[in-house]
C-alpha cells in the first residue's frame, strides 16, 4: 500500500495527475474542484483541491495554508499557475460524490447549482383513500388537523389556471370561511388545469360552485374550479398542466365573473397561498412540505356553531333558542331582519 498523501508529500500525486491538473489551467470562472480522479492509494480515493479562502481541502480534512503557500507548492510540483480566488464562485452543493463505484476515473464533472440539477425523489405515496372515486366533493371524511406525518408533494409542474389578479382570498369572511381563492376572469376566458391529473367531477351546484370541475392530480392534490360558464373537460379525461378545464363565468352563488380555485388534500382545503405566489403566478417551491400546521385554521372553524332553519323558524325564535341577539345573528350571517329564512339554511350563531 502506498503512503497516505499529505501536504508534505504533494509530489506523490503530482506525476500521476500532471495531465489532469493541467486541464484546470484551461477552465475559467469555476472553483478548483477535482473529483472522480484516479488515485492508487486504495481502490478509489476522491481528491478535492479547493483553494478558497486560503485552505487546502483533501477529502474531509482541511489544512490551513495561505494563498502564497498553495501557489508555491503547486508551481513546484506540477507547474500550476497562481490561483486567483476572485474568479471563484461558491459551490452550492458539494455532497454529491459517489464513492461506491469500482474502477478509475479520468475526467472532471463540474458541480452545478442544486436548483438546476438535483431532483427530489422523496415524494410521499398517494394515500389509500384515493381508491375512492365518485362524484362527491369530499368522499374521504378525513381530518388532517392532528396528522403526525410530513407529506412531500411535487408542485414543480404548476400552471396557473388564470393569469388574472386575486379578488378574494382564503380565510374567514364575515359569516363563513372561504375555502379557496377567487381569481378575476372574464366570460369565456379559458380556465387551465393546474397540474397533470384526471377529471373526477363535473357538476352544477346552483347555490354554491355553479358549474364546477374537480381534478385529481398525480401529485396527490385535488383542485376545484368553480363558477365556470362551460365545461371543456369531462369526467375521466386525462389532462396535462395547462390543458383547458372550462370557461370563466358567473354561475352559482357568485356576484361577478371570477374563478373560485381550491387546492385540497384528501378533501381538506389548503390555503393556496401556502403553495402559489399569485403575483408571479408560479409555485413558491418545487416541493410543498405539508404538515398539520397547514390545517390549523380548521380548529377555528370547529368552534363555529350553526342552527339549521326548520319550518316556523324566525330570527326571533332562533335568537331565543341560541341565546344570541338578532343583531349578532344578522352580523354573523350577512343578513338583515327582513331576510327570508329558507328551510334547510344554516344560520351561524357563534
Amino acid at each position: 500500500m502506498q503512503p497516505r498523501l499529505t501536504v508534505s508529500s504533494p509530489c506523490l500525486w503530482a506525476t500521476r495527475f500532471h495531465q489532469d491538473v493541467n486541464l484546470l489551467n484551461k477552465m475559467q470562472n469555476m472553483p478548483i474542484l477535482m473529483h472522480n480522479l484516479r488515485l492508487y492509494t486504495t481502490k478509489i480515493v476522491l481528491l478535492i483541491i479547493f483553494a478558497l479562502g486560503g485552505s487546502f481541502v483533501y477529502g474531509a480534512e482541511s489544512i490551513p495554508l495561505t494563498d502564497k503557500q498553495v501557489n508555491k507548492r503547486l508551481k513546484k510540483c506540477v507547474g500550476i499557475k497562481p490561483v486567483d480566488n476572485s474568479h471563484f464562485q461558491p459551490i452550492l452543493y458539494t455532497d454529491c460524490f459517489d464513492t461506491s463505484f469500482e474502477g478509475t476515473y479520468n475526467h472532471f464533472t463540474p458541480i452545478v447549482p442544486i436548483e438546476d440539477e438535483i431532483k427530489f425523489t422523496g415524494f410521499s405515496e398517494l394515500p389509500e383513500e384515493y381508491d375512492i372515486w365518485n362524484s362527491s366533493i369530499n368522499p374521504y371524511n378525513i381530518s388532517l388537523v392532528d396528522m403526525k406525518d410530513t407529506i412531500m408533494i411535487d408542485v414543480s409542474g404548476y400552471c396557473p389556471p388564470s393569469q388574472k389578479y386575486v379578488t378574494s382570498n382564503f380565510g374567514f369572511r364575515k359569516w363563513r370561511h372561504h375555502n379557496g381563492i377567487d381569481l378575476k376572469v372574464h366570460k369565456g376566458d379559458t380556465v387551465k388545469c393546474a397540474f397533470d391529473g384526471v377529471v373526477r367531477v363535473t357538476r352544477y351546484d346552483r347555490r354554491g360552485y355553479g358549474y364546477f370541475t374537480i381534478v385529481r392530480h398525480n401529485n396527490g392534490l385535488e383542485t376545484i374550479y368553480g363558477h365556470m360558464s362551460k365545461f371543456l373537460a369531462h369526467v375521466g379525461d386525462t389532462l396535462k398542466a395547462g390543458d383547458a378545464v372550462g370557461m370563466g363565468g358567473n354561475t352559482g352563488r357568485s356576484t361577478g365573473y371570477h374563478l373560485h380555485f381550491e387546492l385540497r388534500y384528501l378533501g381538506n382545503p389548503i390555503n393556496p397561498n401556502d403553495i402559489i405566489d399569485f403575483e408571479s403566478h408560479t409555485a413558491k417551491n418545487r416541493v410543498f412540505v405539508m404538515t398539520a400546521g397547514n390545517f390549523e385554521y380548521k380548529k377555528e372553524i370547529d368552534k363555529i356553531r350553526y342552527w339549521t332553519v326548520r319550518s316556523g323558524d324566525t330570527l326571533g325564535r332562533i335568537s331565543q333558542r341560541t341565546g344570541v341577539s338578532i343583531s349578532k345573528l344578522c352580523s354573523l350571517n350577512g343578513i338583515t331582519r327582513k331576510t327570508i329564512l329558507r328551510i334547510g339554511r344554516r344560520i351561524r350563531y357563534t
